[in-house]
């Protein structure tokens, strides 16, 4: 069994979307002030971050979207680890993804990865441009009424940002439906025949958290 990272490595500084903060990644005690507290020749070193839970590959729960939603504590592990992937093929397709894109496949139960390429420019302002592929209402709803059980994107956002709705994130988590943003390596997949997991630390009033996103390959 192979194991297939698809997550962003998160740095001091890196911008994951636009117009929220980097994450600033510094010591909280480091390995010489460490001396004073602990045995002669023992030693360690206690990081810290401060960052916006939107950073880095992260994963949103109905909380994101809806007071009412269920936040990153009360997630089921079935929703986000050892789901069968389906990995829909979106270059060339435009960077509006419609019904269109999904019909056929069968989803029930499924991690839907959509691979459209653009994390081939993370790290850059290119990635950042608000004329991104992303979902449309129409396909966000394809996947809702087809029953997957997440759905994830290699794009900085699974809605567009050029207007104000946000159709995607709106059906898939009052559905219930996990999102994951800005996976990498999807192209490393197959189709199908994939096992996915994004687990976020169960954070109690958090609706979105950073994930190791990842995929076994038999």
């Amino acid at each position: 069994m192979r194991l297939i990272d698809l997550s962003h490595v998160v740095e001091h500084g890196l911008t994951t979307y636009p117009g929220l903060p980097a994450p600033e990644i510094g010591v909280h005690l480091g390995f010489e002030d460490s001396h004073g507290v602990y045995a002669a020749g023992t030693e360690f070193q206690i990081g810290r971050i401060s960052m916006v839970a939107n950073t880095g590959t992260y994963l949103d729960t109905p909380a994101h979207r809806y007071r009412d939603g269920h936040d990153l504590a009360d997630l089921p592990l079935a929703r986000c680890a050892g789901l069968p992937a389906v990995v829909v093929r979106a270059a060339g397709r435009g960077h509006a993804l419609d019904a269109a894109a999904f019909a056929g496949l069968d989803v029930a139960g499924a991690a839907v990865l959509v691979h459209t390429g653009w994390d081939a420019s993370w790290g850059t302002e290119a990635y950042l441009d608000r004329d991104h592929p992303h979902l449309t209402e129409d396909g966000a709803r394809a996947l809702v009424d087809a029953g997957a059980t997440l759905v994830g994107i290699d794009s900085v956002n699974i809605d567009d940002t050029i207007g104000t709705a946000r159709p995607a994130h709106s059906l898939l988590l009052a559905a219930g439906i996990p999102v994951v943003e800005h996976l990498t390596g999807l192209g490393g997949l197959p189709d199908t025949g994939a096992v996915f997991t994004a687990v976020p630390v169960a954070v109690r009033g958090l609706a979105t958290f950073p994930v190791r996103a990842y995929a076994s390959v038999g």
